[in-house]
């Protein structure tokens, strides 16, 4: 799949940007991986892929405890979309193959 592989995502929040790392792998309709920022390494959960559109979402810790909703899509080598932060609205989030 053209999704599969590594990611350098920057997302713009309230708190500046932000650097995370993320690790795909699409199995039919199903995105499975890890999602890292600052040291910290979690699984994604809830993930869906359906052709160059994906979706996940992840659970962080720091700087607050929150769930991060991801949507987006996948051209070529580059990724954008938006990244829901719960009842602090959405904000938008770009990505680049590693």
């Amino acid at each position: 799949m053209a999704v599969d592989g590594n990611w350098n995502l920057t997302m713009s929040t309230p708190m500046g940007e932000r650097k995370a790392s993320l690790s795909i792998k699409a199995s039919g309709g199903t995105l499975t991986g890890t999602q890292g920022a600052d040291g910290n390494s979690t699984e994604i959960f809830e993930g869906t892929v359906s052709g160059d559109n994906v979706a996940w979402k992840v659970s962080i810790t720091n700087p607050m405890p929150l769930t991060l909703a991801f949507t987006g899509a996948v051209s070529g080598d580059s990724m954008s979309g938006e990244m829901g932060i719960g009842p602090m609205g959405s904000f938008p989030f770009t990505g680049t193959r590693a």
